[in-house]
């Protein structure tokens, strides 16, 4: 028989990804306050008791949690609410799957940095610069203090699920080039490490079948900058000759991106790496498959 999985805040660009991978495998329950297909059904995980109930009337092998606020300047306007959502709901999980006694997974993020280091392994200590890398980072710790099993899964700049569900950088682009933009601007002080959702999904699956519970960096290969994510993408897409990018540093979108961002957010996947449990390819690999997957009306 099956292993159950339940997957709370599974509407968005991850949960695709996680639906995608593991529901020929597994029996899965997948919830989201946004129910927007029909694998879904209602659940608003800050609500302790609906959540606990659900949980518990489904009584999986696992709990995945997977859903919080990721708008930067939302959070930063938003605290109560992004508190809510990003580290008491993450509580909530620890609450059940600890009362279930079953394993819980916890996404994390690159953002609970300071950018202060060029690179970060799985043993850095975070200091988060804004409310969405502190709801995120007091989530993470949360979960590592209390939880009796656990995964934590740390994404970079995320990319996935297509225009629907891709609110990130990438769809920004595209979005622009879709409106007929001729001409891009291109931040240059920003690094990071891109995470296809399909990538980092298989790379759960193997940590949860292996057991290797704890702390995981779970990040595209290579290191690389907001720049040239954008000129890869625009090479792709076989635009390089018809769109002009401008290089601009961050003030230039002051005012539209005004939340503390750290100017790196390059992780390293060592734990991984040693544990030989890596299925994230290199960016520039996992960027033409996504394209490829779901932009074929680009190409």
């Amino acid at each position: 028989m099956s292993k159950k999985i339940y997957i709370s805040g599974c509407g968005g660009m991850l949960g695709e990804a996680f639906y995608v991978q593991f529901h020929n495998d597994y029996e899965l329950k997948c919830t989201d306050k946004d129910v927007n297909e029909k694998w879904l059904s209602f659940l608003d995980f800050r609500d302790f008791n609906a959540y606990k109930k659900d949980v518990m009337d489904f009584d999986p092998d696992y709990l995945f949690h997977l859903g919080a606020y990721t708008d930067l300047e939302f959070c930063e306007l938003n605290i109560d609410d992004t508190y809510m959502t990003n580290a008491l709901a993450v509580e909530n999980a620890v609450y059940i799957a600890n009362e279930l006694n079953i394993p819980l997974l916890y996404i994390s993020t690159a953002g609970i940095f300071d950018g202060k280091k060029e690179i970060y392994d799985d043993w850095d200590i975070p200091n988060p610069l804004g409310i969405y890398a502190r709801s995120k980072y007091m989530g993470e710790r949360f979960v590592v203090e209390n939880a009796k099993r656990y995964l934590i899964c740390r994404a970079g700049w995320m990319m996935g699920a297509g225009p629907k569900k891709d609110k990130k950088f990438i769809q920004k682009i595209m979005k622009q080039l879709k409106e007929g933009k001729k001409e891009l601007h291109i931040v240059n002080d920003k690094d990071g490490t891109p995470t296809y959702t399909h990538d980092f999904a298989k790379t759960v699956k193997a940590l949860l079948e292996k057991e290797y519970w704890g702390v995981y960096n779970c990040v595209c290969g290579g290191q690389t900058s907001r720049m040239e994510v954008a000129q890869e993408l625009i090479k792709i897409l076989k635009l390089d000759k018809k769109i002009k990018i401008n290089e601009v540093t961050s003030e230039f979108f002051q005012n539209e991106y005004f939340a503390a961002r750290p100017n790196s957010e390059r992780l390293i996947t060592k734990k991984l790496d040693l544990r030989e449990v890596n299925y994230m390819h290199n960016w520039k690999v996992s960027l033409k498959e996504y394209i490829e997957k779901y932009y074929q009306d680009f190409l």
